[in-house]
């Protein structure tokens, strides 16, 4: 089977579908991976095709997330930036299947997934790497502040309000589109529900035991596991930094990843002022930080990268923004977790943290303090009923194999398809 995976946004959310990729070929598919030109080398490099999809929805961080801005201010530039970038996206993913027996999209790309799976009548998959399917347990994630609980009916009120919204800015790009395939407009109130009616298939690829199936979610919404890409064998750590975790106890690693702030100089001053209060020493990614080693005290190590599989289980504690591949990671290595989220549903994983009892509650970036960062690590690095359990979820979730799971239930559906179905259900 010629397999086409879609997947755009950052190396979190690219990265698990190179393991998806590897498992899928290793069953003896045939696997493309159609993503950002930045990920060429990554997607090659692990033995997979790659197709380029050109433009990134990095964009949309940068010119939305990041400057701030109240609701509505957010809200129009989102519709300018999406409808500026969605028609290029559309035509990139339409290229990328011309030859694929199986379509397997990222959640962004969803909506484009189903049209292209109507017009070429092969079957498509709707991935998500957070609970974005509509069901009264909890509220939408990317609606999640953690401030409040709401009831069944207001929880699904949040995944109608979100798919509706988000439903709004793909319109006009998609039935541009589909005009072009010959295909009639989808309607103007969303396709979230019409897929659920339809039974189309949905994978979750995040672990059980952080967040529990609901109750409520049909029989095609399958939750696999973790979908984590570990470093190749061959990978050794730099000299110097290797030097610095033989030096002396287990440092905390701090990084946001591709989280941009507003004043790199402030938080990186923030962040070293709290490991030297809490008395931890301290590895920082420079990423999103623009700092160098020269800079730092002998306590701080500054890295530009290393693969989290190998690196997260000789910490201390890991902190960072609480996107879901990084929260995964950290919750695998067995070790505590603080998150400082920024945006979307990375309070909801902050609160997942917490409630595992694996991690402090999430300390918002809008109220990160020194202060705060530096009580919430002494709670991390001394706490040991904490650090039992960050061990012991850590050890169920190395005995997952979520893409394994992932695998089986993929070729399950496709060898069980209904004649004619696009979607593989009924």
């Amino acid at each position: 089977m010629h397999i086409c995976i879609l997947s755009v946004g950052t190396r979190g959310d690219v990265q698990p579908y190179i393991a998806l990729g590897k498992g899928l070929q290793a069953a003896g598919h045939q696997v493309q991976l159609a993503t950002l030109s930045m990920f060429e080398p990554l997607v090659r490099g692990y033995g997979l095709d790659f197709a380029l999809i050109e433009e990134s929805p990095l964009s949309f961080i940068d010119r939305v997330i990041a400057p701030g801005g109240n609701f509505v201010q957010r809200l129009l530039e989102t519709r300018r930036v999406i409808t500026s970038m969605m028609e290029r996206l559309l035509d990139d993913a339409w290229h990328a299947v011309q030859h694929a027996d199986l379509i397997i999209t990222s959640n962004l790309l969803i909506y484009p997934g189903y049209s292209l799976s109507e017009h070429l009548g092969v079957p498509s998959i709707g991935t998500f790497l957070a609970p974005y399917l509509r069901t009264r347990a909890f509220p939408n994630p990317a609606f999640f502040s953690g401030r409040r609980e709401l009831c069944g009916r207001g929880n699904l009120l949040t995944y109608d309000l979100f798919n509706q919204a988000t439903w709004q800015l793909y319109r006009s790009s998609m039935n541009r589109q589909r005009r072009r395939f010959g295909l009639s407009p989808l309607p103007r109130w969303g396709m979230a529900r019409q897929m659920l009616r339809e039974h189309s298939p949905f994978l979750c690829a995040y672990s059980p035991l952080v967040v529990p199936r609901p109750t409520d979610w049909g029989d095609s919404i399958h939750v696999t596991g973790y979908w984590l890409l570990d470093a190749p064998v061959t990978w050794q750590p730099p000299e110097a930094l290797q030097t610095f975790l033989d030096a002396g106890p287990p440092p905390v690693y701090i990084g946001l990843g591709s989280m941009k702030t507003h004043d790199p100089a402030a938080t990186t001053e923030l962040m070293v002022q709290a490991l030297a209060q809490s008395g931890q020493r301290g590895i920082l990614l420079t990423g999103s930080l623009g700092i160098s080693q020269a800079e730092m005290s002998d306590e701080v190590f500054t890295l530009a990268e290393a693969p989290h599989d190998w690196l997260f289980p000789r910490m201390a504690a890991v902190v960072h923004h609480g996107g879901a591949g990084t929260t995964a990671a950290g919750l695998r290595a067995g070790v505590p977790t603080i998150i400082t989220p920024i945006y979307g549903d990375q309070f909801f994983w902050g609160q997942r943290v917490a409630a595992l009892g694996v991690g402090p509650p999430p300390i918002t970036q809008k109220h990160l303090t020194t202060e705060r960062l530096a009580a919430a690590l002494r709670l991390a690095t001394s706490d040991q009923a904490m650090q039992e359990r960050a061990r012991a979820v850590g050890h169920t979730l190395q005995e997952e194999d979520g893409v394994a799971q992932a695998v089986r239930i993929i070729e399950t559906m496709h060898a069980t398809r209904p004649t004619g179905s696009l979607l593989g259900g009924s």
